[in-house]
């Protein structure tokens, strides 16, 4: 759940709330498509509950799972393209859907919203890539500077 912090964390109370009146609790059966890949989708979703699983896509020998806290969707609501790949739940699982379109308005509408709608979405995407890079292995070799002060985002 901590990965949520990444995106919430940069939002205010009042941006919170904002999301959670305009989404929805989306409960999914295990096998049950959340995302088709190649095909426009409306939603982002924020994961609560369960496993999801990107179709077709493995890192190494194992599939790509999502878990609690993790964020689907949120390429397409970046480059409004449809997404490469389709999302499956791999168990029962329990996501929170916001509408695309109504973000998107939020965000042109709210520039201290879009902000840190932004930043948070950034920081979260971040997180990804070096988690991903070093599930790949690379930078194992390279340790941190020991003078250098790196601050945690959270």
């Amino acid at each position: 759940m901590r990965k949520i912090l990444f995106l919430l964390g940069e939002l205010s109370d009042a941006d919170v709330e904002w999301l959670i009146e305009n989404g929805s609790r989306q409960d999914l059966r295990a096998g049950e498509m959340l995302i088709e890949g190649g095909r426009a989708t409306s939603m982002m979703y924020i994961v609560l509950d369960g496993a999801l699983e990107v179709a077709g896509v493995q890192l190494g020998d194992k599939p790509i799972l999502l878990h609690s806290g993790e964020v689907v969707g949120e390429i397409s609501l970046l480059d409004s393209r449809p997404p490469t790949t389709s999302v499956i739940a791999s168990t029962d699982a329990i996501v929170f859907a916001i509408p695309q379109d109504d973000l998107r308005a939020k965000l042109s509408e709210d520039i201290e919203f879009g902000a840190r709608f932004y930043r948070a979405l950034a920081v979260f995407l971040a997180h990804r890539m070096r988690n991903t890079y070093q599930r790949l292995g690379y930078g194992k070799d390279t340790p941190l500077d020991e003078d250098e002060q790196y601050d945690d985002e959270l």
